[in-house]
């Protein structure tokens, strides 16, 4: 190799000094490579170099990150342990799904339909804030009256229903709570629509005196051509405006939403089949899971067995959790896709990646997005604009959070027990812990395990003493 190296470098003869010491750098360099190489080759050849130097791959210095396959193992694993579960409730109680037991939770009397009434009674408190606002538009009502006005109309819708609900003996728990979580959800769309409006007004200079459409202008324009009206204020004080933003899948009003261009058929057949199999897979479920597992959990709880009690609320915390990974799925994604799809609702952003939360904060940012956009921008930037510290203005959105969570589970069942109200208020000192001690996986572990053992706790809690005040004689 050396002399063939020799004679091909010296076969440019004709080269300067500069070029003849060029090419002896070359060839020593080349000369090392090759000689690299042989050494490699012969190492190989004898069976040397089947080490290096490198980590396990389950070790965190490794890098390494692909386990799909050890996820597909707990999926597998998941799948078997509970078909095994729901063999042995089939062989123990049988078929326990039954559609007209499921009517019988919605209805007392089939002539008497309380919850539905309810529900079309609310058009007068819209009627009567779109004319409130129309009023104060035309200037017609100052902006403290008006303000005392739909203080007043706010307050009658929260508490109109669940006096009802309390009074009416034929209204059922089940829509008792459907009602007023409607009620519920027009509070919280006329407080942004009031909210709103009042910003429109201040960036009005001029008083104006008519209310017509013709205050639309040309949006934005594709091609010489306008694509969507831009709604300018008091343009937006219509019908149609105020019962689209109630049907629409938020709760933050705006004078001009984004829309979608088409309403896509297949994107809408889809969601819709979504929306008839997880209802009525959700309902099978708890006529076949739930409801066995409360009923044996009654005694314990009475007995105050607490072995026992730890043992059902275990066994109660897998159907329960599953049922709401389930209800997430049909309400965020499949229905509010739905009725954003007929509506032509641009802005499907109803949930973000909760599921990666390593804080009790960061899941309650993001697993429900239109309450979050709504406590964000009506509840808790206003207070800290007003001088509150944001720790403050945190535990208060918690304490909201904290009250209509009990309202909407105690005067249904009308029973008044704080357990709803509790479970909120805990995940103030929840939070900090997992974000002063906890963090990334340790962290979002905790985050489960609140969501899978904290439900279970508050369901058992609201059944066992519901069933005490209705059912104790059949106990």
């Amino acid at each position: 190799m050396r002399r063939r190296l020799h004679s091909g470098s010296g076969g440019g003869g004709g080269g300067g000094k500069a070029s003849r010491t060029l090419s002896h750098k070359d060839l020593k360099e080349m000369k090392d490579k090759v000689e690299q190489e042989e050494e490699r080759e012969n190492r190989d050849s004898a069976g040397f170099s089947c080490h290096k130097l490198q980590e396990s791959l389950l070790s965190s210095a490794s890098g390494y990150s692909n386990y799909r396959g050890i996820l597909n193992w707990c999926v597998v694993m998941l799948i078997l342990s509970n078909a095994r579960l729901f063999l042995e409730n089939l062989i123990k109680y049988g078929i326990l799904v039954d559609p007209i037991q499921i009517v019988s939770l919605f209805l007392k009397d089939p002539y008497s339909w309380p919850a539905l009434c309810l529900v079309i009674a609310s058009n007068v408190f819209v009627i009567v804030t779109l004319q409130i606002e129309r009023r104060m538009a035309t200037g017609s009502l100052s902006e403290g009256f008006g303000l005392l006005l739909h203080t007043i109309t706010l307050i009658t819708i929260l508490t109109f229903p669940a006096a009802v609900v309390l009074i009416v003996r034929s209204i059922t728990p089940v829509g008792a709570v459907l009602a007023l979580m409607w009620y519920t959800i027009l509070l919280l769309k006329l407080y942004s629509y009031k909210d709103v409006n009042k910003w429109s007004r201040e960036l009005c200079k001029a008083k104006v005196k008519t209310l017509s459409r013709s205050l639309s202008a040309p949006g934005l324009k594709e091609n010489g051509e306008a694509v969507q009206l831009v709604v300018v204020y008091p343009g937006n004080l219509t019908y149609k405006d105020m019962y689209y933003f109630l049907f629409a899948p938020t709760l933050c009003y705006e004078l001009n939403f984004p829309r979608s261009p088409r309403i896509r058929k297949r994107f809408l057949l889809r969601r819709l089949l979504e929306m008839l199999f997880f209802i009525q897979l959700q309902v099978g479920l708890i006529q076949q899971w739930i409801v066995p597992a409360i009923q044996n959990s009654m005694k314990p709880f009475r007995d105050m067995d607490y072995s026992r009690m730890i043992e059902r609320l275990l066994k109660l915390a897998v159907p329960n959790h599953l049922i709401w990974l389930i209800f997430f799925y049909w309400f965020f994604h499949s229905s509010m896709n739905f009725l954003a799809e007929l509506l032509q609702f641009g802005d499907r952003e109803f949930y973000r990646d909760w599921w990666n939360s390593e804080t009790v904060t960061y899941f309650w940012k993001n697993w429900n997005i239109p309450v979050h956009k709504w406590c964000s921008r009506h509840f808790y930037k206003p207070m800290l604009k007003k001088g509150v510290n944001k720790r403050m203005a945190q535990a208060g959105v918690f304490l909201a959070s904290a009250f209509f969570h009990e309202y909407l589970v105690s005067i249904p069942l009308k029973m008044f027990r704080l357990w709803a109200f509790m479970g909120m208020m805990a995940q103030v000192p929840l939070a900090w812990l997992v974000g002063r001690f906890l963090s990334g996986n340790y962290g979002n572990a905790a985050v489960w395990l609140s969501l899978i053992i904290g439900q279970p706790v508050a369901v058992l809690m609201y059944v066992h003493d519901y069933y005490i005040l209705n059912y104790e004689g059949s106990l």
